[in-house]
């Protein structure tokens, strides 16, 4: 693994539509468009809370066997596992 990329494990993990739990993943270190480019989201706009929601959907290259992490995902995923995302994400980029 790169000095870019970080393995990481869910607490609970994301629970897809036929039932298949996805806790280990691959979060990559953040750029500037990273930060920069949410800001411009309408859904940003509406509410600020929400740019965690996208910033990790870009970070996260794997879930699982999921390799196409997008916001509905993290949108999805427990309290317990966005909280841990959110430290992670701090941790790694930090």
């Amino acid at each position: 693994m790169s000095k870019t990329m970080f393995e990481f494990e869910l607490p609970k993990g994301f629970i897809d539509k036929e039932g298949n739990i996805h806790k280990k993943g691959i979060m990559r270190l953040s750029t500037a468009a990273d930060e920069i480019k949410p800001l411009r989201d309408t859904r940003v706009k509406n509410n600020e809370s929400y740019i965690i929601i996208i910033l990790l959907s870009r970070v996260i290259v794997k879930l699982g066997d999921l390799k196409n992490i997008n916001t509905y995902i993290i949108e999805q995923l427990s309290s317990s596992d966005l909280d841990f995302l959110k430290t992670f994400y701090q941790k790694v980029n930090s």
